[in-house]
This record gives structure tokens, C-alpha cells and sequence, in this order.
């Protein structure tokens, strides 16, 4: 049993009470002081968490390299093609000058090297889309197909129809055949992302498609129908026995054809060469004394330039005003 009397031993006020004074909950300094501890070390404030960066464009420099080529090379045809011009190293009767006056220098209006330019630049514009490296990838594949089997069919076409050679355009087509096996030779390990069998097959059905429905274009087939006033002129011109003199490589020829549209196959035609830039004039031609194409005969007069619809008729005697 304690001895009431006893002192009692002293206690030591907690940690951060003042003795003989009664804090109050209102006193906001005294409450701050209370918690300070001296003999604690101030804890490290922690980083900022960083916020995630965006996919970053892994550059292929040599795919890079081959469509900033394209570019220069296209951008330089559209300038010389919509200026009216030839290009460098082509003569007026160079390959590529007759190419260019062609039905195939052209497609739906605008120059090929138009176009060309424009697809190099998605193909840039793909390259540089921060998306996954296999879609990115696939995206510039099929791009590089469509450029190689426009180019293919334009090129083949033009050797066929008109015989002859562009250096400008074999660049081109060697050009984008070399994007084309770089892109299939350097492709993510994921890609083409399915058996190539199945993944060629819907790639190859559309361009089939594509190059087939430009073929059309190209002939004719797509366009309006034909012009009567132009076919009655083109019937009178054969009824009065007037001579169009040409050859099939010729650009001013190919001109004068397209001012009678569907019409064309209706016209005097007289070919001066069969076989050829190189090869012999045609007897008809020789005998008529046709120098230049194209050469109209009417009437015994000789016109070698090319005619509008409404020259031929006043020349010919044909009622273009009232016929129409």
C-alpha cells in the first residue's frame, strides 16, 4: 500500500506543452509549433512523375533518301510539263518530248509527273506518322505498289504505242521499283503482319482494278459522247477528199486528234510511219510532198499546222455555224 504522503515523482509535460498554460484549439501558432520535431530530418520532396512521351519516328534514311530523289525528280517534269516546256537533254524529237504530247504523257488532265509528285509526297507524309512501325509500314508499301504498277503500265504502253523511249521516264520508273524493294527488303520483323500469299492477293486484285480502269481512260472509252457538229465536219473532210498527214509519234498529231475527240477515228488519216521514226516514209506521204506533221491537204492547198475544227470548216467549205 502507497504511503499517502508520499511525493509523487514529476512528470514531464508531453512533448510540445507549454506547463502552466492551457493551449487553446483556436491558436493555430501553438498547434504548428506543437509538431515540430527539431530532432527530425525534413523528409525529400519526391519528383514530379513525368508524363509519358509520345511514339517517336525511327527514320529509315535510305527510304527517306530514295522519296526526297522522287521528289526532286517529279517536281522538276511538273514544272516543265504545266510550263509548256521540254526537259533537259530532250530534244523537240527526243523520246520524252514525244511521250509528253501524248495520250499516255498525261492522266484524267494533268501531267503524269504531277501525279508522281503527289504520291511522293503521302509517301513522305507516311514516313514521318508517328504511328506503329508495321502500320507505317504497310502504308508505304502499298503507296510504292501503286506508284510501281502506274508506272509500269505508262511506260509499256508508251513503248507500244509510240515506240520509242523516255530516259526521264525509265529514271522515274527505276526510281520507284528501287523505294518499292527497299520498303519490302527492310520491313519490320512483324510485318507484312499475315502470310504473304493472302496478303498479296487483295494488293494485287486492286491494282488489276486500278490499272485496268486507267487503261480505259487512256483509250477513250470513258469519254462523252461523240459530238455531232465534230463528226459531220469529220465526215464532210473525207467526202471532199482532204488528206491529214501524220505519224503516230508525233505530239502535234496527237493534238490535232484530240480536238475531234471521239471523232478522231473518223478523219482523212494518212500514217507517214508506219515503222517508225526510223523507219521509210509512207509512198502516199512521199508522193504528196509532206515535210512536216501534220500536213492538211484541202482543196489542193497544204496546211502544215495544226488546225481547229473551225479552220478545217471555213478551209473546207463546211457550214460550222449553221450545221451546228
Amino acid at each position: 500500500m502507497k504511503d499517502a504522503g508520499a511525493a509523487h515523482p514529476y512528470r514531464l509535460p508531453a512533448p510540445g506543452i507549454t506547463v502552466g498554460r492551457r493551449l487553446s484549439p483556436q491558436d493555430p501558432k501553438d498547434m504548428t509549433r506543437s509538431r515540430r520535431d527539431p530532432t527530425r530530418k525534413r523528409p525529400i520532396p519526391s519528383r514530379p512523375a513525368r508524363a509519358p512521351r509520345g511514339i517517336r519516328v525511327v527514320l529509315d534514311r535510305p527510304v527517306l533518301l530514295l522519296v526526297g530523289l522522287g521528289l526532286l525528280l517529279t517536281g522538276y517534269l511538273s514544272v516543265v510539263a504545266l510550263g509548256d516546256g521540254r526537259p533537259a537533254l530532250c530534244s523537240a524529237e527526243g523520246g520524252c518530248a514525244i511521250v509528253q504530247g501524248s495520250r499516255w504523257g498525261s492522266l484524267f488532265g494533268l501531267p503524269v509527273a504531277v501525279w508522281g509528285f503527289g504520291l511522293y509526297l503521302l509517301l513522305l507524309l507516311a514516313s514521318l506518322d508517328p504511328a506503329p512501325a508495321l502500320k507505317r509500314w504497310r502504308r508505304m508499301w502499298r503507296l510504292a505498289l501503286v506508284g510501281v504498277s502506274i508506272s509500269v503500265f505508262l511506260t509499256v504502253a508508251a513503248a507500244v504505242h509510240l515506240r520509242v523511249a523516255c530516259g526521264w521516264c525509265l529514271a522515274s520508273l527505276a526510281l520507284i521499283v528501287a523505294l518499292f524493294a527497299l520498303l519490302t527488303v527492310r520491313r519490320p520483323d512483324a510485318a507484312p503482319g499475315r502470310p504473304w500469299p493472302r496478303f498479296l492477293a487483295p494488293h494485287l486484285a486492286a491494282m488489276a482494278l486500278l490499272v485496268g480502269g486507267i487503261g480505259l481512260a487512256q483509250s477513250g472509252v470513258l469519254q462523252p459522247p461523240e459530238d455531232p457538229r465534230l463528226r459531220d465536219l469529220a465526215l464532210h473532210l473525207e467526202r471532199t477528199g482532204a488528206k491529214f498527214y501524220g505519224a503516230f509519234w508525233c505530239p502535234a498529231c496527237q493534238e490535232q486528234k484530240k480536238l475531234f475527240r471521239r471523232s478522231a477515228a473518223r478523219l482523212p488519216y494518212v500514217e507517214c510511219n508506219p515503222d517508225g521514226r526510223g523507219g521509210i516514209a509512207a509512198l502516199a506521204c512521199i508522193d504528196a510532198n509532206v515535210a512536216d506533221y501534220p500536213t492538211w491537204v484541202i482543196r489542193g492547198r497544204s496546211h502544215a499546222e495544226v488546225l481547229t475544227p473551225e479552220q478545217l470548216a471555213r478551209l473546207s467549205g463546211f457550214r460550222w455555224d449553221r450545221d451546228g
